[in-house]
């Protein structure tokens, strides 16, 4: 069984810093391009950030996160990271890894196209 378990969650200040980390089981991370969404309260899941199979490597980030947040990828470790900086307010949301066989490039992020997610980790953002 797939597993995807996201850490690294937690409360920071305005302008602070978090590393979400999603350890990756089951599978090598070298076939599945993985992505980060976020969901706020009471608003839609929407895809911040993703990146394609090793055999591509390309990233995308959503304009509200761009030069911000970081993706990454350890095969080594089987993790993936996303590393936000500058966080803001409106970044507060519940974030999800997910992995997917389908995204060949990353790009703008469909959700039926991902096919295995996490349990998610809470962001908060607020002085």
């Amino acid at each position: 069984q797939v597993q995807l378990v996201e850490s690294g969650g937690g409360l920071v200040q305005p302008g602070g810093s978090l590393r979400l980390s999603c350890a990756v089981s089951q599978f090598t991370l070298d076939d599945y391009a993985f992505g980060w969404f976020r969901q706020a309260p009471g608003k839609e899941r929407e895809g911040v950030s993703c990146i394609a199979s090793s055999s591509d490597d390309s990233t995308y980030y959503a304009d509200s996160v761009k030069g911000r947040f970081t993706i990454s990828r350890d095969n080594a470790k089987n993790t993936v990271y996303l590393q936000l900086n500058s966080l803001k307010p409106e970044d507060t949301a519940d974030y999800y890894c997910a992995a997917s066989p389908w995204v060949v490039h990353a790009g703008p992020m469909v959700l039926k196209e991902w096919d295995f997610w996490g349990q998610g980790t809470q962001v908060t953002v607020s002085s």
